[in-house]
């Protein structure tokens, strides 16, 4: 596919026959009532890598990622144009069950947000609605199979009945990842995950997405370049609204192409 002809940036220097893509957007323009909050964005997140959205506050970044999942169907005076796609089918169709949707493009927000249930319920929670368990026992493999994906199990695992409120925030937002992969989601959105946390719980949480790299397609949110840095393979600059330059997260922050995605990396302005 030759993405050149519709004006998408592609990642300098790697081939497109190295990934996979999972979502792919064109044209995207998100308006809040008469105010235009994203222009014309176009973009690929392919699976093998983390995805990274810079720029800063106010650039849209959190806006267009939530337009990956539908999140900004929660806000009444939010309009999508453009399309958004998964594996192929446009999410923003009609007969798109929004629900199935939020399964398959889990997300972890910015400030954990635990449900005032036990650990195990915490988990637990996706694959009962979703029907994902047929018995007791299938559910305590889920369990216990996301909370070791998410790097928690040997914390908790004496601890399943207590309240998940009651860990420690780096916990809390392991937890959180924990309760989006039980449902085993194809891509992961991360809004800032690790902007509440102290930098001890900040490493941890970056050591399990290099650990989650490749068996979900990941993009993160950050206004920490030097964490964009660590964990992201490509990095989208974004800037009033507009994703100014897209590709090698080591290019972008090296030798990026744009005087604008320089003044940024270079403290000038942000």
């Amino acid at each position: 596919m030759d993405l050149s002809a519709q004006n998408v940036p592609v990642a300098r220097g790697i081939a497109e026959t190295d990934v996979t893509t999972k979502m792919t957007a064109r044209h995207v323009n998100v308006f809040y009532g008469t105010k235009q909050a994203i222009k014309d964005v176009s973009i690929d997140i392919t699976r093998e890598n983390v995805t990274a959205f810079i720029g800063p506050s106010g650039c849209g970044k959190s806006t267009f990622l939530r337009c990956l999942n539908r999140m900004n169907d929660t806000v009444d005076s939010a309009r999508v144009e453009g399309e958004i796609k998964l594996d192929g089918t446009d999410i923003y169709t009609g007969d798109m069950d929004v629900v199935q949707l939020r399964a398959r493009v889990g997300m972890v927000f910015q400030k954990p947000n635990p449900f005032p249930k036990s650990i195990y319920d915490n988990v637990a929670y996706g694959p009962s609605i979703h029907g994902l368990a047929s018995s007791k026992a299938d559910m305590d493999s889920i369990v216990e199979g996301s909370l070791r994906r998410a790097g928690l199990w040997d914390e908790v695992k004496d601890r399943l009945t207590e309240s998940g409120t009651a860990l420690s925030g780096g916990q809390q937002q392991r937890l959180c990842i924990a309760r989006a992969i039980a449902v085993d989601p194809e891509v992961i959105l991360m809004d800032e995950p690790c902007s509440a946390l102290d930098p001890i719980a900040t490493a941890r949480i970056e050591e399990l997405i290099d650990e989650l790299r490749g068996r979900y397609a990941i993009v993160i949110v950050t206004h920490n370049m030097q964490q964009a840095a660590r964990v992201s393979q490509r990095t989208a600059f974004f800037h009033l609204g507009t994703m100014v330059e897209y590709g090698n997260t080591s290019d972008i922050f090296t030798n990026p192409v744009e005087q604008r995605t320089r003044d940024y990396i270079t403290g000038r302005y942000g």
